[in-house]
């Protein structure tokens, strides 16, 4: 029975095959995962490679004269496309990964060439040239797991490897023959390719285990993700209505529950659970400081950076933020109105630098200058002259959102006494930005 290639055995084998392969392109079809698409592939190169036994002595058979060696290097080059998509190591192996790339490419070049030497030289020359390059790839391939078996710790990195070796022992079983000749394994009743055929079916069983276990796996993980979510949304609406009386500004307030949205619209949801666990930190910290008319600057700062982080995940291409802190200076003794830099913060972004073309930064001073404490908020956005003519809105009632009533809050703390706020467009020839001044008595 394992000598006939037309037996039950081997037809199950070779049917098994294509039915994976069949039911492994439909799922691509449906998810457009490459995962499915390059495992696909590799089962229909493994199937048309196996089906040459099935055409010996037919109209055929002289096409697998050329295809013979070039559906291998196909197969190849399916199957390390889709470890690297099932090992996913563009993350976990970025160095290697390269050189799986360089494989793959190879490998699909050396495809058409082995049909080109088969057109002008023959099978013969087909067979050395495809005995020197067999030992590369072997060697390549053994290395592939040492490397994966060292960094990759992961089960499906384990069983992976299992399933690979196993067919790379039994195919060599198989290769056995060249040395021995056919006739020692007829002798014992079985053809050589049998153990090629054995191995391939087992390798194929478990991947496709494999791959069960990782459908199962990113389910759960985004199951999970979408709890964790739904309590981090239901947390933002108990927030919600307390965080607008907070003395936070509006505009940012809604802008970042339609960030949020966003988000869940464009299923990100690991942004989204990210954003939505930052802002609830810093609506409970607003909160928190917003039982007392005063805070210390290093609260002050603490809460900025918060806001800050949200507003670089919303900011496409995200910008620079920089502090600069005079050693001086101690925060803990410095009180200031909650929030009193947030505004001016905010106006930067969304009017100077979210303009803007290329590298944005905002930049944060804070210095001791004649007794008092000066806050210098420069940025390299557009300018404020700019915005000015663009908008034709820039009145004395809305230059800054939010920025008039946080001087009148800074006023009325340090009773009008030595308290400057000035904005300057620093724009220039070379460069464009606003600065703004802010200073207040330093006791």
């Amino acid at each position: 029975m394992l000598l006939d290639f037309h037996s039950e055995i081997y037809s199950w084998i070779r049917g098994g095959i294509f039915v994976l392969f069949i039911y492994h392109l439909l799922i691509f079809f449906q998810n457009k995962s490459k995962l499915y698409l390059y495992y696909s592939l590799y089962l229909l190169a493994v199937t048309i490679y196996l089906l040459q036994h099935v055409v010996y002595k037919t109209i055929y058979q002289d096409l697998y004269l050329y295809i013979n060696f070039s559906i291998q290097f196909l197969a190849f080059a399916a199957y390390i496309s889709f470890a690297r998509e099932l090992l996913d190591t563009r993350s976990h192996l970025i160095k290697w990964d390269r050189y799986f790339e360089i494989a793959t490419t190879a490998l699909l070049i050396l495809a058409p060439i082995f049909v080109i030497i088969q057109m002008v030289l023959g099978y013969e020359y087909q067979e050395k040239a495809f005995t020197i390059i067999s030992p590369i790839i072997s060697l390549f391939t053994i290395a592939s797991y040492v490397v994966i078996y060292k960094k990759i710790k992961d089960n499906s990195a384990f069983y992976f490897i299992i399933a690979s070796v196993l067919y790379v022992l039994l195919a060599n079983v198989s290769f056995v023959e060249v040395f021995t000749g056919k006739a020692f394994f007829t002798d014992l009743g079985v053809q050589p390719m049998f153990f090629v055929y054995l191995g391939t079916i087992l390798q194929c069983v478990i991947f496709s285990v494999i791959i069960g276990f990782i459908i199962k796996r990113i389910e759960q993980k985004s199951k999970n993700a979408e709890i964790r979510l739904a309590v981090k949304l239901k947390e933002m609406e108990e927030l919600k209505m307390t965080a607008l009386q907070s003395q936070m500004n509006p505009h940012f307030l809604f802008n970042s529950l339609n960030s949020i949205n966003n988000f869940v619209l464009k299923n990100e949801i690991e942004k989204a659970s990210d954003y939505i666990t930052k802002f609830s930190k810093l609506i409970r910290v607003i909160l928190n400081s917003s039982s007392s008319p005063t805070s210390t600057l290093s609260e002050e700062l603490g809460i900025l950076s918060l806001y800050v982080k949200l507003e670089q995940m919303r900011v496409n291409g995200g910008f620079d933020y920089i502090v600069n802190i005079d050693p001086k200076l101690n925060l803990e003794n410095i009180k200031v109105p909650p929030l009193f830099l947030q505004p001016f913060i905010e106006n930067a972004i969304w009017h100077g630098i979210m303009k803007k073309e290329g590298e944005k930064i905002i930049e944060l001073t804070i210095k001791e200058e004649n007794g008092k404490v000066l806050f210098i908020i420069k940025d390299n956005g557009v300018g404020i002259d700019k915005v000015k003519a663009q908008t034709h809105v820039m009145s004395e009632k809305r230059k800054f959102f939010g920025a008039k009533a946080t001087e009148n809050r800074i006023r009325i703390l340090y009773q009008n006494q030595g308290v400057h706020i000035e904005t300057k467009d620093i724009s220039s020839e070379t460069e464009t930005g606003t600065k703004v001044l802010i200073s207040f008595p330093l006791k």
